[in-house]
């Protein structure tokens, strides 16, 4: 163990992917591509920059002399210009024209937007192996009735894979915000320090068609077709926000996922994944507490909270920009990804291991079906030839002895105490015949079976399964 702190969300959380590439070296690392690609594309467009120069700075790219780096931001406090000193210690030739009408923000800022867009690329990828776990888990039990809930209090009936169809729906509704936000994402470009780009005026001689061509051609290196139309020294800060706000959508559908999967294991009709030699608890060893629920719940309470950074930093920039959003985004925008990484890895860990006890689930159905039938039962007593108003008191008399009994632990048989009164019409064998589990769950096989061939069609060919994570 190291005698320092370090954060949670890398040693125990994130996987290798995201850790990799929110890693300084893979951020270093694309400051100097961008630095590369800048001076090709000015190369190309006629600025006195020499393939030579260009080459240099392609095969000095990595590794990087951090030792070097570190001593120059010492002595200067400034971390770009201390990378642009180490940079030009490799390759010296080229010295001369690296980071050329440039300012700080071409290299950062650029590098941000690609990695932003890298994880949620990745983030993406996690979140359609979480919804091909839960379409699984929705189609096996399309069928199996369960008792509903409304305000936690006995409801309706439902089917154990319907009430997993609203958590699917949630992830597929995150799909689509996500998407938006890939679709949004943009290029920064090089604007120079106010985003005037007049810096560039002066290189290229007023020659504004070059001015684009350049930033075009780099944001086609990296993968971008769009680049903002206007900015300031910076991208618009709104862009974060939106990230923020996506992850947060993320970590409040995985929340109530959890939530719902820890209340029913308390009930025990659902079972989240628990291990051969897994401990529930140092002191109780029955123990089967919903840990990994428990701790989607949790990360996902960080990233919700983590996310009103992104408003926060996107309302205070001031004019053409202020440094003020520079030590929080290098907390949290990694932070709330590597936390977002770690909700959906669990997701997908519970979806595809969750044990549903259906002798518990049966008997809880069964136990409040008799009160769940009782608009049934009174329309079929009225169609006998019973009085409307009559049965009606019939059913609430013995309904509210029934909740009485059952309240103080004694057995109640309400279809026998209903049949107990000649004015009801009907025989304890007639009303236990309607008792029908699957007669009162309405569309539920067909709404699931549905949605769950819509995101299985979706996440057909996505790419990989969640990486181990500790549990």
């Amino acid at each position: 163990m190291k005698p320092i702190y370090e954060t949670p969300l890398a040693s125990r959380y994130a996987s290798d992917t995201m850790l990799r590439l929110f890693s300084p070296d893979t951020r270093f690392t694309t400051w100097r591509k961008l630095w590369t690609e800048l001076a090709r594309a000015q190369m190309e467009l006629g600025l006195p920059i020499t393939q030579a120069q260009v080459d240099a700075l392609e095969r000095s790219q990595s590794p990087i002399n951090y030792e070097e780096i570190a001593a120059r931001e010492r002595e200067v406090r400034h971390d770009v210009m201390a990378h642009i000193y180490g940079y030009g210690l490799m390759a010296p030739e080229a010295k001369g024209i690296l980071h050329l009408g440039a300012t700080s923000c071409y290299v950062t800022d650029n590098a941000d937007l690609i990695l932003y867009r890298d994880a949620l690329r990745h983030i993406r990828a996690q979140l359609l192996a979480a919804m091909g776990k839960l379409a699984d888990f929705a189609e096996k039990y399309a069928a199996t009735p369960c008792l509903g809930y409304t305000h936690y209090q006995p409801a309706q009936p439902v089917t154990v894979g319907k009430r997993a169809s609203l958590w699917l729906q949630d992830l597929l509704l995150d799909l689509e915000e996500l998407d938006d936000v890939l679709r949004a994402v943009r290029f920064l470009g090089c604007r120079g320090t106010t985003g005037t780009e007049a810096s560039f005026m002066e290189l290229f001689g007023g020659d504004t068609a070059k001015i684009d061509e350049m930033n075009r051609r780099i944001a086609a290196k990296f993968g971008f077709e769009k680049l903002y139309d206007v900015c300031g020294q910076t991208y618009p800060r709104k862009l974060d926000s939106r990230i923020f706000g996506v992850l947060s959508s993320i970590a409040q559908s995985a929340s109530k996922f959890a939530t719902d999967v820890r209340l029913l294991q308390h009930d025990r009709q659902l079972d989240e994944p628990f291990e051969d030699k897994q401990i529930g608890s140092s002191a109780m060893a029955y123990k089967r507490n919903p840990m990994r629920c428990e701790r989607i719940c949790s990360l996902s309470r960080y990233v919700i909270a983590d996310a009103q950074t992104g408003a926060m930093t996107a309302s205070s920039q001031w004019l053409e920009r202020t440094l003020d959003d520079s030590a929080i985004r290098r907390i949290s925008v990694p932070e709330a990804f590597l936390a977002t990484d770690g909700v959906l890895r669990l997701v997908q860990n519970v979806a595809g291991g969750l044990r549903v006890n259906e002798k518990i689930v049966e008997k809880t159905l069964r136990d409040y079906l008799p009160f769940l039938a009782t608009e049934i039962l009174l329309m079929e007593a009225v169609r006998r030839g019973g009085d409307r108003q009559a049965v009606h008191e019939i059913i609430r008399a013995a309904s509210m002895e029934a909740t009485a009994k059952l309240k103080a632990g004694e057995p109640f048989d309400l279809p026998a105490s209903l049949a107990a009164d000649p004015a009801f019409g009907m025989t304890a064998d007639e009303i236990r015949a309607m008792l029908k589990p699957e007669s009162f769950i309405g569309r539920c096989a067909e709404q699931t079976l549905a949605l769950a061939a819509k995101c299985r069609a979706l996440t057909q060919g996505a790419a990989g399964t969640a990486e181990e994570i500790s549990l």
